[in-house]
């Protein structure tokens, strides 16, 4: 497997690049036109699924077959059906002056200070899993690609997570909150945003060739496994267990 410190070394050049693209977003005339443009924007909202998507989206489709498109169906309608609201909510934060989620639920009940901090409680007690499976995906990646290398892959785990989690943060305040203007724009972060979704597809070829090539023999041996493989088999159904075959 990888040293860990190649991998460490790997993550940081990613996160460095991240940074450098968000720089030439925020600080030259091209970078803030890029940010404009629609279809980095909604590459940008493809930062949904994150690494914890990406292991969910294998995991379930290998256990469940077509269950796990409901993940990418669901935001694509919401998007596609409900842009007058999303249209609404826009127009109601710049009349409003709204920088938070907190403050555009308050405002229906007068801009209450007690229901806003209710609302930045209740996030931030819902968001602690979610943050927590995203370190765990990405601590579990960094140890199944280094268990077999020297000790100081078992050493680095347990700082492992608390580094992640100081970049993002470091990233967040650097190019996402450092002012709460409500009319600001964030070029950086949305340009970085776009930019992460383009390894995605990339990583989930990556996964794809290196499965049939190591568990089949190539794509030859795959397809003919899946001539072979029983009419109920997991990934052609909604739902099930998986099974084994002989092809």
């Amino acid at each position: 497997m990888f040293s860990p410190w190649s991998i460490i070394a790997v993550i940081v050049t990613y996160v460095a690049g991240l940074f450098l693209v968000a720089q030439w977003a925020e600080r030259t005339p091209a970078g803030r036109n890029t940010a404009k443009k629609t279809g980095v924007y909604a590459l940008g909202l493809a930062v949904y699924c994150t690494t914890w998507t990406y292991y969910g989206s294998v995991g379930k489709a290998a256990t469940g077959g077509m269950g796990f498109l409901p993940v990418y169906l669901g935001p694509t309608l919401g998007l596609l059906l409900g842009w007058t609201i999303f249209r609404r909510i826009v127009r109601l934060k710049h009349a409003h002056r709204i920088t938070s989620i907190a403050d555009f639920i308050s405002c229906r009940y007068g801009k209450s200070q007690a229901v806003a901090a209710l609302v930045t409680i209740i996030m931030m007690i819902g968001i602690i899993p979610y943050v927590g499976l995203q370190l765990k995906a990405v601590t579990g990646a960094f140890v199944q690609i280094t268990e077999n290398a020297s000790g100081a892959g078992t050493s680095l785990v347990g700082w492992f997570s608390p580094i992640i989690a100081m970049l993002m943060a470091l990233f967040t305040i650097v190019f996402g909150i450092r002012h709460l203007d409500p009319t600001e724009r964030h070029p950086g972060m949305v340009v970085a945003l776009a930019f992460e979704p383009t390894f995605k597809p990339i990583a989930f070829l990556a996964a794809g060739i290196f499965i049939v090539g190591s568990a089949y023999g190539g794509l030859g041996g795959f397809v003919e496994s899946f001539a072979a493989a029983p009419p109920d088999l997991p990934m052609l159904k909604a739902g099930g267990r998986v099974r084994s075959w002989s092809g």
